[in-house]
């Protein structure tokens, strides 16, 4: 399942998991807003999922999302 995902799509769900808007997805990877929803469109077949929270829990259940523990002084 995961070995169906472009490098692109990868680079995608991580952006969501960071809770990334589609525009905001857009403009950081430098294409449309139309690629990037259809980017997510193709994440959501592909992962079998309903909704950003499916991606982001199959993307750790697959091991493609891990996310760096943020310092205490970051957070605040």
């Amino acid at each position: 399942m995961s070995n169906s995902l472009t490098n692109r799509e990868k680079e995608v769900l991580k952006l969501i998991a960071y809770e990334n808007t589609n525009d905001e997805i857009a403009q950081k990877l430098y294409i449309s807003n139309h690629t990037a929803k259809t980017h997510r469109k193709n994440l959501l077949e592909k992962l079998s999922v309903r909704n950003s929270a499916g991606l982001v829990r199959r993307g750790f259940e697959l091991g493609l999302i891990s996310f760096e523990p943020t310092p205490m002084s970051a957070a605040v």
